[in-house]
């Protein structure tokens, strides 16, 4: 299929041939048939995207501080390769459309069909794409009547509406619109339906015009609005000011201290500049809000990708409830959208409609219309000929940002390897990383992995709740895996990849990359070389997470089971003696926990991982004791070994390389164990046992006690 995207780095727009996405859980597969540009809004993503990186920090001050911070705590090399992987991304474009379900996931069913048709939102989901994968609370049914290039103005019409909702317009209110761009359009009609007597003001003449048409009593340009407000307002001023601008002067909101009323109330729709007087302010003791989007759940992880509800008693007006009632308005002919339109583009032409927003060229609403004569295509985006002989095919599932950054760079330096099939399931990404890395296909759909027999390996790095599963499916189908960690998130699921794995003849690995670290393997050379017990204390500095993500719900399992076990796993390897027990507490921050394993031999090993701590500072730091020695790893920066008064430098990370946490070398041993060499990678038991630790670790959490294992 095609869709319109944008290069981060190069601000370049391009219409790609893309895999169509595949239909998840809680979604439905929409079909477009007409997609909304909106000229303010795209025309701010166009300009960020073209602006240098120096011009980007400027613009986004919180993502440079993250950078900043990890460029203090991982070094210049691994920050770049993020930085880059992540602006070389494409970034999908549009977040308002309207068309067709052709597929329904799972727990949708009861709601949408086949056939239905609907208008879809969201950044990143109602894409300028010909089919969209749509979660259920971002679509619902256009009215009978409700044309698609109508329904396509719905996203528009939620946050308009979500802006009047927080204005409180009641009859009689007199109230400004300021900038009669699309939303201030929308807002004026909205406001003017709501029976408040509306006026607009804006630079551009024509959309004053064009206001009045849709029902607003009064619109001018700024020296208008100056000369007659007092005598709009009957003298008093402004009840409600909607600033739906788009600019980075600070402007419109010092103005509206002075058109409104005692005691009124400003709304942020736009973005614009946010230094405000103070004083003018206070004296009339304005109200100042900031617009949610398309209204509450907005944001919401919980709402947008899970479909939970709110309760209707305390949030009767959801972001999916203001799109249900812009069509029903559309419908009912109370929003006038069709007068809005001023272009109208094939999506064979969309780069024709950028070309005019970019250049600044007259427009209000542009409309894409989508072909409905071919059918959805196929996942494959390009199908090649056969694995060239001697190669081991490797296909992959998932291309998230660790795959991109850390995974395929490692891979595109690999001799005897192929890159064969790269599934994800929007299908951007997919493309993305098949023409980066001369893949032979991208596509949406894992069986298509599972059945290409050009594929003899196959990497896992999707969400963490199916990696079991996709496993088991590839050891059926005759593959070897990588699995990146978690194995599971059941112990019941660690055991049947056990079972299916063992005696199956195929190379088996989980990413537990860190036996491989250049930084880490002096020091288990040390204590391997020790007679009698060792101690081992491995710190981590994890950071927060934001609340809501993936990694903390059902996909992610929580950070116990899903990074935690990578240093226990170290801890297992580096000590090399039987685990008898474990012992775990939890703190009260957001992912804090101290694990303690005790091995037969008297050996220790302590696990003090935190989320609570300053993300500038080092992540990792590995200490052991053992012999009358001490060893410490810092954050792979540098190794040292002390014994007997003197210490030694046993690693020095090379200005030129990033941090070595050992992903290359352990990709390369699982290769070598896909062609048939042995010892390269550990047992699939011990893969399977070091998987279950943190298991044994979340049961001595609930219930307070010592595991025995």
């Amino acid at each position: 299929m095609k869709q319109v995207v944008q290069n981060l780095r190069s601000g370049k727009v391009e219409l790609r041939e893309v895999p169509q996405p595949s239909v998840g859980k809680n979604e439905v597969l929409v079909r477009t048939h007409a997609s909304l540009i909106s000229a303010g809004t795209e025309r701010m993503m166009m300009d960020f995207a073209g602006k240098s990186l120096v011009g980007k920090a400027k613009e986004r001050p919180d993502l440079a501080s993250k950078v900043i911070n990890k460029m203090q705590r991982d070094g210049v090399v691994d920050t770049l390769s993020s930085v880059f992987a992540r602006l070389e991304e494409p970034m999908p474009l549009g977040y308002s459309a309207a068309g067709e379900v052709v597929a329904v996931g799972s727990g949708v069913a009861h709601e949408f069909a086949i056939g239905d048709r609907v208008a879809v939102a969201g950044a990143g989901q109602a894409n300028h794409a010909e089919v969209n994968a749509v979660p259920r609370n971002l679509c619902v049914k256009l009215p009978e009547g409700v044309e698609y290039t109508q329904g396509c103005y719905a996203t528009l019409g939620a946050i308009a509406l979500h802006g009047v909702r927080n204005a409180e317009v009641k009859l009689g209110d007199r109230v400004l619109v300021v900038g009669l761009g699309l939303v201030g359009q929308l807002v004026s009609q909205l406001c003017a339906s709501a029976g408040a007597r509306v006026a607009g003001v804006d630079m551009n003449l024509e959309r004053c015009m064009l206001a009045r048409q849709g029902g607003a009593h009064w619109a001018v340009g700024p020296q208008g609005l100056a000369e007659g407000y007092k005598q709009f307002t009957d003298g008093r001023g402004f009840d409600a000011i909607l600033i739906c601008a788009a600019t980075d002067s600070d402007g419109p909101i010092e103005q509206a201290a002075e058109w409104a009323r005692d005691r009124a109330t400003v709304i942020l729709v736009g973005k614009v500049g946010t230094r405000f007087p103070y004083a003018s302010y206070m004296k009339k003791e304005l109200t100042v809000r900031v617009s949610r989007s398309y209204g509450p759940g907005r944001y919401d992880p919980a709402f947008e990708v899970q479909g939970m509800s709110y309760p209707v008693g305390f949030v009767p007006w959801t972001e999916r409830e203001n799109l249900g009632e812009v069509v029903r308005l559309i419908g009912n002919g109370r929003l006038k959208v069709d007068m809005l339109t001023t272009h109208t583009f094939a999506l064979e032409e969309a780069l024709k409609g950028y070309e005019m927003i970019a250049k600044g060229l007259p427009c209000l609403g542009v409309v894409l219309s989508y072909p409905q004569h071919k059918k959805a295509s196929k996942s494959e985006v390009v199908a090649v000929a056969s694995k060239k002989d001697g190669k081991v095919g490797i296909s992959l599932l998932g291309v998230g940002g660790f795959a991109r950054s850390v995974i395929l760079p490692a891979l595109g330096k690999m001799s005897g390897v192929e890159l064969r099939g790269v599934v994800s399931k929007g299908g951007l990404s997919s493309a993305h990383v098949t023409t980066k890395y001369n893949a032979a296909w991208a596509g949406t759909d894992a069986n298509t992995v599972l059945t290409d027999k050009g594929t003899d390996a196959v990497m896992i790095m999707t969400r963490h709740n199916v990696h079991a599963q996709q496993a088991l499916e590839a050891l059926k189908a005759g593959k070897h895996v990588w699995v990146e960690k978690p194995l599971a998130l059941t112990l019941e699921d660690i055991s049947k990849v056990e079972k299916a794995a063992s005696g199956s003849g195929r190379a088996v690995m989980v990413g537990f990359n860190r036996r491989y670290s250049p930084a880490l393997l002096p020091l288990k050379q040390k204590l391997d070389a020790v007679t009698g017990p060792k101690q081992v204390l491995v710190r981590v500095n994890a950071g927060r997470l934001e609340d809501g993500g993936w990694q903390q719900g059902e996909e992610g399992g929580g950070r116990l089971l899903g990074e935690v076990c990578h240093f226990t796993d170290l801890c297992l390897w580096m000590v090399g003696e039987t685990l008898t027990d474990v012992q775990a507490v939890q703190g009260a921050g957001q992912d804090d926990y101290v694990i303690t394993l005790r091995f037969a031999d008297g050996s220790v090993a302590t696990v003090f991982y935190t989320s609570e701590g300053d993300p500038s500072q080092a992540k990792e730091r590995v200490e052991v004791f053992g012999g009358g020695g001490v060893g410490v790893m810092d954050n792979y920066l540098t190794t040292t070994w002390s014994s007997g008064g003197r210490k030694r430098a046993l690693y020095k990370k090379s200005m030129l390389k990033g941090q070595q946490k050992g992903h290359a070398p352990a990709i390369a041993a699982w290769v070598k164990a896909c062609r048939g060499e042995l010892g390269q990678t550990p047992s699939v038991e011990e893969l399977c046992f070091s998987s279950r630790v943190t298991f044994w670790a979340a049961e001595s959490i609930g219930t307070g006690k010592v595991v025995t294992v």
